[in-house]
């Protein structure tokens, strides 16, 4: 699956990241839990330089709890902040309003000192689509403030919001990098959700997230699908929930499109389990 995406707003984008740095005082960089690596954009880090950040672990509650303990050590080798969070039950909303006052405390002082006072933090939050920082800034701000849904691409435009804690956010569209030179980094974004789905090889995508659970997590395809994976293919495992889930066209051919989604959507949606793709 050779992927090469790169509309024209994540272009803007980037100048837009560029061009307002200089208004930020702390960067909240959003990452989903179950693809830390594969989320994190690799421009981000050219582009915003020694601005003071804070890691969002998002999705936390869709990943692995000894894979999430593993991701915040390696971070925090890292010299990173890290939080662990799940934008829709609003966990890790607190720790992220204050550890972002924290990261911005000695800026706001030396403003005090040239006479300007109770200035808001300015914020940016920073991520790839469909990584959920809609609904995070609408946790931060204690209202639905941001536009939200469950498909990338959903924030296009820009727009300052106020938060809790006196801190102002400039939020931007999720932004991806123009070539994945990784494979397996593709198929990542790709099983999350972070890349739409209209512009993949659905049914390829469908399979290849079997194989990628049978080495990883082999466990959640037998308990959510009650089947025996023991010495099957990836294929005859796919087909078996397809009948399973009465995927069948006319002449008792499998309905691979419909399985597809059946398979991505519930994983997606964490009623495989908890899982986590990758590992530090």
């Amino acid at each position: 699956m050779n992927i090469n995406w790169f509309p024209g707003h994540m272009k803007k984008t980037r100048e837009l990241l560029k061009s307002n740095l200089k208004l930020i005082d702390v960067v909240i960089e959003l990452l989903d839990a179950r693809i830390p690596m594969s989320s994190k954009n690799p421009e981000i880090d050219s582009i915003l330089g020694d601005t003071p950040r804070v890691v969002v672990l998002n999705k936390s509650d869709l990943s692995n709890n000894r894979a999430n303990n593993m991701w915040m050590q390696y971070f925090n080798s890292k010299g990173e902040d890290v939080i662990l969070a799940n934008s829709i039950k609003n966990k890790g909303i607190k720790e992220i309003i204050d550890l972002t006052n924290k990261k911005a405390f000695d800026k706001l002082e030396r403003l005090k000192k040239r006479g300007v006072k109770n200035r808001a933090v300015r914020v940016m939050i920073v991520g790839i689509p469909n990584v959920g920082k809609s609904t995070l800034i609408n946790g931060l701000a204690g209202k639905k403030s941001a536009k939200t849904g469950n498909r990338p691409g959903v924030t296009k435009g820009k727009q300052w919001i106020r938060l809790k804690g006196n801190i102002e956010m400039l939020d931007t569209p999720g932004i991806l990098w123009p070539k994945f030179e990784d494979k397996k980094v593709a198929l990542n974004l790709a099983f999350t959700g972070a890349i739409k789905d209209e512009i993949l090889d659905i049914e390829t995508l469908g399979l290849k997230l079997i194989e990628r659970l049978l080495a990883l997590s082999p466990e959640s395809l037998i308990n959510r699908y009650n089947i025996d994976v023991e010495e099957k293919t990836p294929l005859e495992i796919y087909d078996e929930i397809a009948i399973k889930r009465g995927c069948i066209l006319k002449g008792n051919n499998i309905d691979y499109t419909r399985v597809s989604h059946i398979i991505l959507d519930e994983f997606r949606r964490g009623k495989m389990g908890a899982i986590t793709l990758e590992l530090p």
